[in-house]
């Protein structure tokens, strides 16, 4: 039974509204109660309630979820199928992925059977069981899409499987599962025009999850594996160029100094077709497959080089703290802030000039001080004169700012490159 592993998880957060203008600001009233009257009204907190699902993973309380459902949250009531409610804890949060662990205090839990994600085929039947709208214990059934889906920009690590199982707004975090009942998938996203169910949504396989879950349990934090290449898809003309008879494999543009992959002897112009036997078609299929894997971990590439097969002997690494996606700098005045270094696949996909150097602008939280300034696809180029090329640089030049000093940051946005400032006084 599958049913009674679903829950409903419901959320309180609180958030920052401006005020308004005043509606007696007026010039009649202004002239008699001075030029304060009616000016813009201080910021005020209310509190916000978000509703989504949740699966029950161990008998002894652990329940997967998106991180979209608790982030931020004050509160996390969970309840289950036999009505009754836990205040829920967060384990821990990767939003690479869109998964997030929390925990209930509760024993002897209905759990779900974990499916092999990489055995779905299309056109197999699948239930997206969830609570959408509030509503418990709700299945819808469908069949799946598509496997694989990337590029859709919802995660940095993508590789969706795609249904047309109605997920609805609080679907998030239910669970998608075959036929058997096993659990093949965590509905995450819809495509949408209208903010209902068009027939296309998306769900984190269940092998993805696994791996992310195991990490942030044992070890707190996601550990991922890394190979210190820079990759990018293999196109005609790059195929020509690099005596490759088809279209397929990643090339390799670079390779980090020192890197797992300069170590093994993996060159700049190879063309990456198999990882551990398995066919490598685009660069998000071998970044995944790699991230999954344990640092330390001993693994086969076959590559073309001049055309010609090549089988390299490879130890996975560590990915470094410096160049994860994103980092956040929380005290001082790009609290809420993430950013990230700007990859080819970046560059090529946003148009970014070969010149433009920095850092891209990933998150803006609305309480942050940069809100309203920074933007999400911004680069930031310099921050107070100083230049800004990696993650790296703009980490040591931030953590040595003042926590209300002001701030003049060149950006690069919609073609062009601008100052603006940013004030943290109130």
């Amino acid at each position: 039974m599958v049913k009674p592993a679903i829950v409903n998880i419901s959320t309180t957060r609180t958030v920052k509204i401006q005020g308004g203008m005043d509606p007696f600001d007026d010039p009649f009233f202004r002239r008699f109660f001075g030029d304060n009257f009616g000016r813009q009204r201080q910021p005020k907190e209310r509190k916000s309630g978000g509703l989504g699902s949740g699966v029950i993973i161990s008998s002894d309380g652990y329940i997967v979820t998106n991180y979209h459902v608790v982030k931020d949250a004050d509160e996390i009531k969970v309840t289950l199928s036999d009505k009754r409610e836990f205040r829920g804890k967060i384990i821990g949060s990767d939003p690479k992925t869109e998964i997030s662990i929390i925990r209930i205090d509760a024993k002897d839990l209905s759990t779900v059977t974990w499916g092999n994600s990489d055995t779905l085929q299309v056109g197999e039947i699948v239930l997206a069981v969830g609570s959408p709208y509030g509503l418990n214990q709700t299945v819808t059934m469908g069949i799946v899409s598509a496997i694989g889906r990337a590029n859709v920009g919802i995660t940095d690590y993508e590789d969706f499987i795609q249904t047309d199982a109605a997920i609805n707004p609080g679907n998030s975090g239910g669970a998608l599962v075959n036929v058997r009942g096993e659990l093949v998938g965590i509905n995450t996203a819809i495509y949408s025009t209208s903010g209902g169910y068009q027939g296309i949504g998306f769900a984190i396989p269940s092998n993805m999850i696994r791996s992310v879950m195991d990490s942030l349990v044992n070890k707190g934090k996601v550990v991922r594996g890394w190979l210190g290449v820079s990759i990018q898809k293999v196109t005609p003309e790059l195929s020509k160029q690099f005596s490759s008879k088809d279209e397929s494999g990643v090339l390799v543009s670079d390779t980090i100094e020192n890197g797992p992959a300069e170590k093994a002897g993996v060159k700049r112009g190879d063309i990456i077709v198999e990882y551990d036997g398995k066919r490598v078609e685009e660069p998000y299929q071998i970044r995944n497959m790699v991230a999954g894997n344990a640092p330390g971990e001993e693994h086969t590439l076959k590559v073309l080089r001049d055309g010609k097969p090549l089988t390299i002997k490879i130890v996975i690494g560590e990915l470094p703290a410096d160049m994860q996606a994103e980092t956040d700098v929380t005290q001082n005045i790009f609290k809420g802030i993430g950013v990230q270094d700007i990859t080819p696949d970046l560059s090529k996909k946003l148009n970014i000039p070969v010149r433009i150097k920095g850092v891209i602008v990933t998150d803006v939280d609305e309480n942050s001080p940069a809100a309203g300034v920074l933007a999400q696809g911004d680069i930031i180029q310099e921050v107070n004169r100083k230049k800004v090329s990696s993650v790296k640089d703009f980490q040591e030049i931030t953590s040595k700012l003042k926590k209300d000093e002001d701030l003049l940051i060149l950006i690069f946005r919609n073609g062009s490159s601008a100052f603006v400032t940013i004030s943290n006084k109130q």
